[in-house]
């Protein structure tokens, strides 16, 4: 039995060896602020700065790559994580969505800010500074209702629709 189990670990650890010589492809598309939200919408300092240091990393293509994520199997979790957040909203984008998806992604930033969904829990353990306490979720929301509302004003109605495809 001990026999077997000193094989295992073996073999285990010869396989997380191995998978450390796997490439790591880090998903930083384009990273420029000419698509950037900032761009096309007005964004206060203090709103900016929120946005940048508790949801950039995931959602945009400026992400800070620990150092940690030179570990595999560690590193596909990530990349996995940030291709999907990345999909879901890139900040650096912005620009080039839809003004419907736009007016929808300001929606979801407040649900998921304030059903406190968003920073991910599991982000906010290792990056303790990014946890936002009410008065920032308060900074954050309040600028994406304003700008919300003001697509609202601003757009026909049958626009901010999102069409079925």
């Amino acid at each position: 039995m001990k026999r077997i189990l000193k094989i295992t670990l073996l073999v285990l650890l010869v396989v997380f060896l191995l998978i450390q010589f796997y490439p790591r492809a880090r998903i930083n598309n384009n990273p420029s602020m000419s698509n950037d939200i900032s761009g096309v919408h007005f964004i206060p300092a203090n709103v900016k700065s929120l946005l940048k240091s508790s949801c950039y990393d995931c959602h945009s293509n400026f992400t800070n790559y620990p150092w940690y994520y030179n570990l595999q199997p560690v590193a596909w979790w990530l990349d996995d994580h940030i291709k999907e957040a990345k999909k879901e909203l890139n900040f650096s984008e912005f620009a080039q969505y839809t003004i419907a998806r736009q007016y929808r992604k300001l929606e979801e930033i407040n649900e998921l800010v304030t059903e406190n969904e968003m920073p991910l829990k599991a982000y906010t353990i290792i990056h303790t500074d990014t946890k936002l306490n009410e008065a920032k979720k308060l900074l954050i929301t309040g600028w994406a209702t304003n700008l919300y509302d003001s697509f609202k004003n601003s757009y026909p109605a049958d626009s901010l629709i999102r069409k079925k495809k």
